[in-house]
């Protein structure tokens, strides 16, 4: 017999280990435990199956060639021993066994190994509110959950639905529960705005109003205070402001990890409740790994450790955790946190740090925001990107990229190019450098990601002043707020009519973009000029002249109307 290697935990990084030492130790003896009697499924992909987008929940637990991964499979395709409900009760190191009860019968027994990893993932945050165990409350934790969710909403039984939580789960369920189904749905967000930590407020602003588009009602700033109950179901959710009803309530207020087995084994956990491991997946048990949901890894930006669930980070840990036990020196220099998601017609996503995030960290941050084409704009179906690149002025390092853009692929590849220049500590000439293939159907000539880092370069150096989008609306909202504030819309004169009629020519100037040379002397010099075009490139060409004819008092509106429209079409019109 070769050697023992034991894995707790079978959804994502468990079965990516217990496969990948097969792979390169075919005499070993890989056992695969997990307490849940469906093992390996895309997680992931739960939402999906809700909406109705993956029709089949064995589709999310099956093989690109369709077979299914159970007890069965694993055995006969992979080599490895599979335990399905089986719980792992402790683990004794000294004599390196693990304790196991049968969840069906209770019947207790011990397994040996020689190297043993942990996978146990992460859990559901389940708020301390009076009604969170009412019947018909829900956590997205695993697929018996989702099966009874899309059970009750196929019988009839659903008809408004709250979502507790705008995390990137959470928006999932509500879109799937909107978009097929036909539920009212309402998030709840008890932070000003939704992805909190992920992305800033202009991304999340144009989400918001991209799902109220939707018809999905969003509430920021409210804390869900008391799940409604009445004869044990629950009939609404409970705010500072508002009551909403509900015949479901699903409660996505984020995860923590699942480490109290290693915690009960005198293993290092974190603060936080994440396993520590090193570069090798290692645990401070040099027999012992863990890999997925259930441990910290290092930031590559901040340096610091990082809880990160993400199903792409977990096949990866639980590769490099296979190889060692294997005998193959492999490491995981850690990771960014790079996500992207959809909701409706919208992909989001981000890449490394936020703006809110580096300046907490201590970064001398700041960011630009362009609006360009994600193709050749005269190629049919161009839409438009909306990047955010934070990037830090003292070492001129790009920190992170995020953005927003049509459903499909034009957002990931900028986000995929990016993480990969972040993670190796890339400048911002890095990326005003950075190759992407070019052809009209899918890209322009300056790519996207390029015309972001011009931004970012043309920022650093001085040669842009720009003011934040928050300012911008608050000075809508209020001019009196900055009454030395004005508006120059160098666009088309029939798009900036609609706003010079709304605001008047004393807040609202039209100069067309090929006629400010011409016109300059009209513009006053007492105010400060807000520049404003579509995408922003224009705006900066025309701050350039005037800076260089004795106009200074000039700012350009980063990313121009088309992110604006995208946070707000009201701020438009």
């Amino acid at each position: 017999m070769g050697k023992r290697i034991v894995i707790i935990g079978g959804v994502a990084a468990g079965p990516k280990a217990a496969c990948r030492v097969k792979r390169v130790m075919p005499d070993a003896d890989v056992t695969l435990i997990d307490q849940d009697s469906l093992i390996s499924y895309g997680g992931c992909g739960i939402p999906y199956y809700v909406s109705g987008d993956v029709a089949d929940e064995k589709e999310l637990r099956s093989t690109s060639f369709h077979m299914l991964r159970d007890e069965y499979f694993f055995e006969k395709a992979k080599g490895v021993k599979t335990l399905t409900s089986t719980r792992a009760l402790l683990i004794n190191r000294r004599e390196k066994f693990v304790t196991l009860e049968n969840v069906r019968s209770g019947e207790r027994s011990n397994i040996s190994y020689d190297n043993l990893m942990i996978a146990t993932g992460s859990q559901p945050v389940v708020l301390p509110i009076p009604g969170k165990d009412a019947d018909g409350v829900f956590t997205i934790s695993d697929l018996h959950k989702a099966i009874e969710i899309k059970d009750r909403i196929a019988r009839g039984g659903v008809g408004k639905a709250v979502v507790i939580g705008g995390g990137a789960i959470g928006i999932e369920m509500a879109e799937a529960l909107t978009d097929l189904w036909g539920v009212e749905t309402a998030i709840v967000e008890y932070m000003d705005q939704l992805l909190p930590r992920i992305v800033d407020w202009p991304m999340a602003e144009a989400l918001a109003q991209h799902l109220r588009e939707h018809n999905v009602e969003v509430f920021l700033g409210e804390p869900a205070a008391e799940i409604l109950e009445k004869d044990g179901k629950a009939v609404g959710v409970r705010t500072a402001r508002r009551t909403l009803e509900a015949d479901m309530v699903i409660m996505a207020a984020g995860v923590r990890p699942r480490s109290q087995l290693a915690r009960d084994a005198g293993l290092h956990v974190s603060d936080l409740g994440a396993i520590v491991v090193n570069e090798r997946m290692q645990t401070s048990d040099p027999s012992i790994y863990a890999a997925g949901d259930c441990v910290e890894i290092r930031h590559l930006v901040t340096g610091k450790n990082l809880f990160a669930p993400l199903g792409s980070l977990a096949n990866k840990e639980g590769r490099v955790a296979a190889d060692n036990m294997a005998g193959i020196p492999s490491i995981f220099r850690g990771g960014i946190a790079s996500f992207v998601m959809k909701a409706f017609d919208m992909s989001i996503g981000a890449t490394g740090i936020s703006l809110e995030t580096a300046r907490a960290e201590g970064f001398e941050a700041d960011v630009s925001l362009t609006a360009p084409s994600d193709r050749a704009h005269f190629f049919p179906g161009s839409a438009i990107v909306c990047l955010e690149m934070v990037f830090d002025r003292r070492t001129r390092r790009v920190l992170g990229l995020q953005g927003i853009g049509p459903m499909n692929d034009a957002l990931s590849v900028r986000l995929d190019a990016a993480a990969v220049a972040i993670s190796a500590g890339a400048t911002i000439e890095t990326f005003t450098n950075m190759e992407m293939a070019y052809a009209p159907p899918f890209s322009t000539a300056i790519d996207a990601i390029n015309a972001a880092a011009y931004v970012a370069e043309n920022l650093c150096d001085g040669r842009m002043r720009q003011i934040t989008l928050r300012s911008y609306v608050d000075w809508l909202a209020d001019f009196s707020s900055r009454p030395d504030w004005v508006a120059l819309d160098v666009r088309h004169v029939k798009q900036a009519e609609p706003l010079v009629g709304k605001f008047g020519p004393e807040k609202w100037l039209s100069v067309p973009y090929e006629e400010v040379r011409d016109r300059y002397r009209e513009l006053p010099q007492d105010k400060t000029l807000i520049i404003i075009c579509n995408a922003g490139s224009r705006s900066f060409e025309v701050q350039v002249f005037l800076d260089s004819v004795g106009w200074k008092n000039t700012m350009v509106m980063p990313g121009g109307f088309n992110l604006i429209r995208r946070m707000d079409a009201s701020l438009m019109a």
